[in-house]
């Protein structure tokens, strides 16, 4: 029998296989901590408080005893800091809006806005305005803008550079216990070691950092990306210097034990459109992907994974000639975003990782029936030939029944015992 990690590497290199199932391994894969603890309940596993390790969208940390249970093929390695800026470490007992009892880092400091809101603060510090909120009745935080009045003639990419830096000593040993943590299980290693996001928009706000400066409202800098482009070139340009010195750093800690290294998250697509023309992409962006790409593949065996939400099919040969092996979430609700087509088209050229099933329609909406056609007809179509991993388009979100999320694993098992007869 196939381990996790031999599965993953077969995925990765465009081999015929059984189809990898990735739960939890990023932040942009993995479950609500409520879906997290029914999970567990569903499969019989010990009753605790699950462990909220991603503040910001309130993701759970799918541990070992689930990860065997479903039959998951990867482990994440995560940064040492949250989205807030406060280390993953010292966990302690909280309850949240829900009233679940979870587990969260110590530095997780949070107080009740006047009307109801749930305000968190950038290191935990409460005595700094808060950089986030949950508002009444939601299920994670939003960023609150912090935005000091623009001054072009004052503008300075330091100031939106303030977050990278060469990694600390306190960092490379976090990266290096958790991937030695993570290398004792037979699973395929996903690795994110922060600071190779450009133009993310989920941290422009900059929630972890207690005073940003530079453009930090997400309206101001999309117009940025248009009327500021030599300012984002002069971030964008020191930023990849820095990451491409980490990784270096990095890579000489922990050699090739990763399989896969999450680059970034910025989001080119809505459910329609591209939010940037290929041009853009081509001047804007690539530049600076192609330059971090390059290095990893000319130095180390990792593959190189990007996230992008929304109808970019348009996009997705820049994104290959920009180095990019894996195209996450894969979101096929959107439009041009057919599966046949893009497996198809560009199946043979970057592995696809997740649009195993709609999150907005299917697997909320619909009947544990409706999840498992859905999940086995996308497996059927994009695990054709390999370069393809299962994981649903984005995460769980919570009100999901749990009944559905055990028939989308169900069925990917399901598939994977049809090909192996």
């Amino acid at each position: 029998m196939e381990t996790g990690k031999t599965k993953i590497q077969k995925a990765l290199s465009h081999t015929d296989t059984e189809i990898p199932i990735d739960l939890g391994s990023t932040a942009v894969t993995g479950a609500h901590v409520t879906i997290v603890a029914g999970l567990r309940a569903a499969y019989g596993l010990e009753k605790r408080p699950v462990k909220i390790h991603e503040p910001y969208q309130m993701l759970g940390l799918i541990e070992d005893d689930l990860i065997q249970a479903m039959g998951v093929d990867t482990t994440g390695v995560f940064p040492r800091s949250t989205i807030f800026g406060f280390p993953i470490e010292k966990w302690k007992e909280w309850r949240t809006p829900w009233g679940q009892e979870v587990l969260v880092p110590e530095a997780f400091r949070t107080s009740t806005a006047f009307n109801g809101d749930l305000l968190i603060y950038p290191e935990g510090d409460t005595s700094v305005p808060p950089s986030g909120k949950m508002p009444v009745g939601g299920f994670f935080f939003d960023s609150i803008i912090r935005q000091d009045p623009i001054d072009d003639a004052r503008l300075d990419p330091k100031d939106n550079l303030e977050e990278f830096a060469p990694l600390t000593q306190a960092e490379m040993d976090h990266i290096t216990r958790s991937v030695k943590e993570a290398e004792k299980a037979p699973r395929g290693i996903v690795a994110n070691f922060g600071g190779t996001g450009i133009g993310d928009i989920a941290l422009v706000p900059a929630p972890f950092l207690k005073r940003p400066h530079g453009i930090r409202d997400v309206t101001e800098w999309y117009v940025s990306t248009l009327t500021r482009q030599d300012y984002l070139h002069a971030i964008f340009d020191r930023q990849t210097e820095i990451a491409v010195e980490n990784l270096a750093r990095v890579h000489g800690a922990i050699g090739n034990a990763a399989s896969v290294v999450y680059i970034c998250g910025t989001d080119f697509g809505a459910q329609n459109t591209q939010f940037c023309s290929a041009e853009t992409f081509d001047s804007l962006y690539a530049p600076y992907y192609r330059r971090m790409n390059s290095w990893i593949h000319e130095h180390t065996a990792w593959k190189t994974f990007k996230h992008s939400c929304g109808a970019i099919a348009p996009l997705i040969p820049n994104l290959i000639e920009a180095g990019f092996d894996v195209l996450n979430p894969v979101q096929l609700s959107a439009a041009g975003m057919d599966a046949a087509d893009l497996k198809k088209r560009f199946g043979d050229r970057i592995v696809f990782w997740g649009g195993g099933v709609d999150t907005q329609k299917t697997l909320p909406f619909g009947t544990p029936a409706d999840v498992r056609k859905e999940t086995l007809s996308r497996c059927e179509i994009l695990g054709r030939g390999g370069g393809y991993v299962f994981n649903p388009v984005h995460n769980v979100q919570a009100r999901t029944p749990i009944a559905n999320v055990v028939a989308m694993i169900d069925a990917v098992h399901e598939h994977n015992g049809r090909k192996a007869s």
